[in-house]
């Protein structure tokens, strides 16, 4: 059976872009396609959670678990950084260790190597 993964990550028309403003929402949701992409290649079955800045984002990560479980879950830079979303980060990060007790974290730096980020914690 494949490994699961689950990429949590903020949706890049929302994400507001001054952390990195070399990628506009277009890049953005094109890495992360081809990312994607590049994981199922590998092997992986692969769910994305894109989440919005507000009260429904944990609703999001807690529905994307509602019927899965997953061997790894990453989490998009976008989440990390700016400093302002400090807390909406933490909140994601517990509802992913309370939700999936076993699964590995990882953290990608752009959304350009979600992949490396999810092959340094699991095998395809």
């Amino acid at each position: 059976m494949a490994k699961r993964v689950l990429a949590i990550g903020i949706e890049p028309g929302n994400a507001g872009h001054s952390a990195f403003p070399q990628v506009t929402p277009e890049h953005a949701r094109s890495y992360i396609e081809a990312q994607l992409l590049r994981l199922r290649g590998l092997g992986f079955e692969v769910t994305s959670c894109l989440i919005d800045l507000d009260a429904t984002a944990e609703a999001a990560v807690t529905a994307a678990f509602r019927d899965e479980s997953f061997d790894c879950i990453v989490i998009g830079a976008g989440l990390r950084e700016p400093k302002e979303r400090l807390l909406l980060f933490e909140k994601v990060l517990n509802l992913v260790h309370r939700l999936a007790p076993e699964a590995a974290i990882c953290f990608n730096t752009t959304p350009a190597d979600t992949a490396e980020a999810v092959l340094r914690w699991v095998d395809p």
